[in-house]
């Protein structure tokens, strides 16, 4: 017997959703105006576009990664621009001491 598998009866693959451009461009334009969907908003949503509420629920929570991951790397990149990252201070001390060396960069 193989370690990993479960002793039950094997469960089905969960199917991926796939969206039709239409929904995908809806569900964008929402997120644009507000990364987070709750309640009643979500509900209405997910009947106007044919899908579950789950799915908008995952859509979204997909999307806010998604979101977080570019904006990450926009920083990186923008700081990549002044040359190598100074390298953080950790404690208060540290702080008090590197006050002259620190420049402030808008990102």
């Amino acid at each position: 017997p193989v370690p990993w598998r479960s002793r039950g009866p094997c469960k089905m693959k969960r199917v991926r959703t796939v969206f039709k451009p239409e929904q995908l461009e809806r569900l964008e334009q929402e997120f644009l105006k507000q990364q987070y969907m709750v309640g009643t908003e979500r509900v209405d949503l997910a009947a106007t576009l044919h899908l579950t509420e789950t799915q908008v629920k995952v859509w979204f929570q997909n999307r806010r990664i998604k979101w977080r991951k570019q904006s990450l790397e926009q920083k990186k990149a923008k700081l990549s621009q002044f040359g190598e990252m100074q390298p953080v201070p950790t404690d208060s001390m540290d702080l008090e001491n590197n006050e002259e060396d620190t420049v402030d960069v808008e990102v």
